[in-house]
């Protein structure tokens, strides 16, 4: 395709899709602010509550747990999600003495059925840079302060493999049933940048 003037291929994604949609909205073909709860619903509703009702069951069933951290992508699968950038979705478990986080070091690679639409500070460049080489710092600044015996493990996402973080169930939270602790869980928590706070 030849590039002429006024053309976007020279742009980055994020601009291609800015200027897509202001076309599109210039037309009356969406409405922005469809566009947006749209967008909202995805990103903090739809895919973090799946990842939240996997979590409160891993929490509740210790066989669901076993087989979540045994092939999280056939568990996850039982719980009726799955499909694109669903596949080959590996589960680690957060403990008192070691703490999982996630980063997509090259691109953006996220479980969208579990956690649904990546989150822009997922996507920075400084994340991915910085998370990796200074992960409890990175970690403090987001919040999360963690003791200095805890092992930080750092997990590059991929295309080949997605990481879910299986958050540390929070102490007092023993007598609530598994529809019950699903609204604790964050998508935070499952991507390991927070910690999953008692009601």
């Amino acid at each position: 395709m030849t590039t002429t003037a006024g053309s976007t291929e020279h742009l980055p994604p994020a601009l291609r899709t800015e200027a897509l949609e202001q076309l599109l909205t210039e037309r009356g073909l969406i409405d922005p602010k469809a566009m947006n709860g749209l967008i909202t619903t995805y990103e903090t509703n739809i895919g973090p509550l799946n990842g939240a009702k996997v979590v409160a069951r891993a929490w509740t069933d210790p066989e669901y747990r076993r087989r979540l951290l045994e092939d999280g992508t056939a568990a996850i699968k039982e719980l009726g999600f799955g499909g694109f950038q669903g596949e080959h979705i590996v589960v680690v478990e957060n403990t008192a003495t070691t703490h999982n986080v996630v980063v997509c070091t090259l691109c953006s690679c996220y479980p969208w059925p579990v956690l649904g639409l990546p989150p822009s500070w997922y996507k920075d460049p400084a994340y991915r840079a910085r998370m990796v080489k200074e992960p409890r710092a990175v970690l403090s600044e987001m919040g999360l302060e963690l003791a200095d015996d805890v092992r930080i493990t750092v997990r590059d996402s991929t295309s080949e493999v997605r990481w879910l973080v299986l958050p540390e169930r929070p102490s007092g939270t023993e007598h609530l049933t598994e529809e019950e602790l699903v609204p604790l869980v964050t998508r935070d928590a499952m991507v390991g940048v927070a910690k999953v706070a008692a009601p």
